[in-house]
C-alpha cells in the first residue's frame, strides 16, 4: 500500500496543530481525519505538540510578526520536525522543507515562496537560531512557562527528569488477560507474530512490554480479548483495591467505578476477580467505550451514565464494599501520549479541578460502608490534585477516622526510579522504557466502628 504524499500529511497535521492551538483535543481532531492519513498525521502532529515551544521561538525569531494562521501552523510544524530531539530525524531536511513549502503551496499559493525562504534561512543560521530560543525555559523544556514553575515548585529535585520524560515516546505495554492464559503462553504468541517483547516483572504480573509500539489490529488474540494495551501505573488500580490475602476484596463484593471511561481500570477489576461493580461516568458516550471494552474482553459489569457527585440520581442506597476514584484531572502525568494537554490546559484549570476533585471524594464517602476502602487516583503530577487534595480530605473528614493505607503509592513522578524492582527484572536498557506515567494513588480505609 502506498504512503501518502508528505506534503499531504503536513497539511494534516498544521490543521490539527492549529485546531490544538485553537483549544480542541488531538483525539477529536484525529478521529475526523481520513482513515488513511490518520496514522501519518498523528505520528507527524504528535512530534510538533512536542516540540511546539521550540517552533513557536524560531518562528518568532524568524518572522516576527504572526503569519496567517493556516501558514503559520505549517510554518511551526516544520520547524518542530527540525528541532533537534536526540532522536534520528524523521525526514531528511531537504526532503521536509520540499514538501513543506508544496503543502504551503496547497495551502495559500502565494505563501510558498515565504515558507521556503523561512525554513532555508533556519537551515543557514540554525546553530544561532536554536542557541537563541533555548534561552527561553519553555523552548529548552518545551512546555508552557506555568506548567514548568508548577511542575519546579511541586518537584524542586525531580522536575528536570519529569519535563524529559514528558516528551519522550511512550512505551507500548500490554496486560494479558489471565482469564484467557498465561503471560508466558501469550509472550511466545508475540514471538511468533514476529514482535518482541519483555515480561516486566513480578509487581505486575499481567504486563508486557513490546520493543516497538504497534497498531492493536497486529496484536495476537486482541479482538478475542486475550490482552489490552494499559500503562504501566495504569495497572496498579486494581491490585490495590482488590488487596492481598486476608484483606482481599471477597467474591461478589459490590464495587463502585466512580469515572470508570475510558474503562481500562474497570475491565483490570473484572479480569481479576468476580465482582458486583457498577461503572459510572458522567458522559454518556465515553461510557459506551466502557461498554465496547467490556464486551471484547467478554466481562460484564453494570452500567450509568450520570455524575457521581448527584448521589440521589443514581445511588440505590446500597452501601459499596470498594470504590474506585479515577478523577478527572490536569492529566499533566500523561503528557508523553497526549501532547496536546499541555497546550490545552490553563493555569486555573488546577485549582478548578481540584474542586471538582474534592466535590467527588466528598461525595462518595458516605456511600462506603464501615471497613470498606476507596482508591483515589489521578494521571497527573501535580500536588494540588494528589498529596495536597488527600491531606485536605483526610482533616475534612477526621472525626469518621479515614486511615491512609501506608501500601498507596503516593505520587509515581513517570521517570524510571519510581520502580525500582522493573530496573533489575527486564533486560538491560529496557527498564528505562517500561517507566509508567504519571500517577497519584492513595488508598483509604474506613473503620469499622466509627471513632
Amino acid at each position: 500500500m502506498n504512503s501518502p504524499p508528505l506534503a499531504q500529511l503536513l497539511s494534516q497535521a498544521a490543521d490539527a496543530l492549529m485546531a490544538v492551538r485553537a483549544g480542541r483535543s488531538l483525539t477529536a481532531v484525529l478521529a475526523q481525519c481520513p482513515a488513511g492519513l490518520r496514522a501519518g498525521t498523528q505520528a507527524l502532529a504528535f512530534h510538533g505538540l512536542r516540540c511546539l515551544a521550540g517552533a513557536l521561538a524560531l518562528r518568532r525569531l524568524l518572522v516576527p510578526k504572526t503569519p496567517p494562521p493556516e501558514v503559520d501552523a505549517l510554518l511551526l510544524l516544520a520547524l518542530a520536525l527540525l528541532w533537534p530531539t536526540g532522536q534520528p530525524a524523521p525526514y531528511a531536511e531537504h526532503t521536509l522543507v520540499d514538501q513543506a513549502v508544496d503543502a504551503a503551496r496547497q495551502r495559500s499559493p502565494a505563501a510558498a515562496k515565504f515558507a521556503n525562504a523561512v525554513l532555508r534561512r533556519f537551515l543557514r543560521e540554525r546553530q544561532a537560531l536554536l542557541a537563541r530560543a533555548r534561552e527561553q525555559p519553555e523552548a529548552l523544556w518545551q512546555h508552557p512557562a506555568w506548567w514548568i514553575a508548577q511542575v519546579r515548585r511541586d518537584w524542586p529535585d525531580a522536575w528536570q527528569a519529569i519535563l524529559t520524560q514528558a516528551n519522550q515516546r511512550p512505551p507500548m505495554v500490554l496486560r494479558v488477560n489471565l482469564r484467557r492464559g498465561t503471560v508466558q503462553s501469550y509472550l511466545q504468541r508475540l514471538h511468533d507474530a514476529g514482535l518482541a517483547a519483555s515480561p516486566i516483572g513480578p509487581e505486575f504480573g499481567q504486563a508486557v512490554l513490546l520493543a516497538q509500539a504497534c497498531p492493536v489490529q497486529a496484536l495476537p488474540g486482541f479482538e478475542s480479548g486475550d490482552v489490552s494495551v494499559q500503562d504501566l501505573s495504569a495497572q496498579r488500580a486494581a491490585a490495590l483495591l482488590l488487596g492481598q490475602g486476608p484483606a482481599r476484596l471477597p467474591a461478589g463484593a459490590r464495587v463502585l467505578d466512580a469515572c470508570a471511561a475510558p474503562g481500562g481500570k474497570t475491565a483490570h477489576l473484572l479480569e481479576l476477580a468476580e465482582l458486583d461493580l457498577l461503572a459510572l461516568d458522567v458522559d454518556a458516550q465515553r461510557l459506551a467505550q466502557v461498554s465496547s471494552g467490556l464486551a471484547r474482553l467478554q466481562l460484564a459489569a453494570s452500567l450509568q451514565a450520570a455524575d457521581a457527585r448527584a448521589v440521589d440520581s443514581w445511588w440505590d442506597g446500597r452501601p459499596f464494599d470498594a470504590i474506585l476514584l479515577d478523577a478527572p484531572c490536569s492529566a499533566s502525568g500523561i503528557t508523553r501520549r497526549h501532547p496536546d494537554v499541555r497546550w490545552l490546559r490553563r493555569p486555573g484549570d488546577i485549582a478548578t479541578l481540584a474542586q471538582a476533585q474534592a466535590g467527588l471524594l466528598d461525595a462518595l464517602w458516605p456511600l462506603l460502608r464501615p471497613g470498606g476502602r476507596l482508591l483515589y487516583a489521578t494521571c497527573s503530577v501535580f500536588k494540588a490534585e494528589g498529596s495536597q487534595q488527600i491531606d485536605a480530605f483526610l482533616q475534612r473528614h477526621a472525626a469518621d477516622g479515614p486511615h491512609l493505607d501506608p501500601a498507596s503509592p503516593g505520587h509515581l513522578l513517570g521517570v524510571p526510579d519510581n520502580l525500582p524492582s522493573v530496573a533489575t527484572a527486564m533486560p538491560a536498557g529496557d527498564a528505562d522504557l517500561a517507566s509508567g506515567d504519571g500517577f497519584y494513588y492513595a488508598l483509604i480505609h474506613k473503620p469499622r466502628h466509627p471513632p
